[in-house]
């Protein structure tokens, strides 16, 4: 299987605010989380992915309030169990890196016990391999 992107779009609105007045990193996370998300669960049945980890979002730069912001993620790695998306957020009119990192997901059954998925991902670009790498290099 290749590598798909997933890709959302978001406005920055007063709402979404910290006290310093830029994008508040909750709300990052919960939009990072849900990007990840839908690549892992484009894989497989959605209700079978559950988060186990997410490993150095880091903020490279503040969002500003009225920003529209290009979440883009997809699965680089897949384990046994184990589906790991990256997920990078970009400002949609400079293409400015605002957040980079990476989820993994695990696949269950509706106990939530650990099940295989059976998904094999294949990466041939080489931004992709890299990225791959770096996934493999997650605990």
């Amino acid at each position: 299987m290749k590598l798909r992107t997933h890709i959302i779009n978001r406005l920055v609105k007063g709402e979404d605010l910290n006290h310093h007045g830029t994008l508040f990193a909750g709300k990052a996370a919960m939009w990072f989380i849900e990007s990840g998300f839908i690549a892992a669960a484009s894989l497989t049945k959605p209700e079978n992915i559950v988060c186990l980890n997410v490993h150095g979002m880091l903020f490279m730069r503040p969002i500003q309030n009225g920003a529209i912001i290009r979440l883009e993620s997809k699965v680089v790695l897949a384990g046994r169990t184990r589906l790991i998306s990256h997920v990078k957020v970009v400002d949609n009119n400079t293409e400015d890196l605002f957040v980079e990192g990476f989820i993994t997901f695990i696949h269950v059954d509706q106990n939530a016990k650990v099940i295989p998925h059976d998904i094999v991902i294949e990466v041939t670009d080489p931004e992709d391999i890299e990225l791959q790498k770096k996934a493999k290099a997650l605990r």
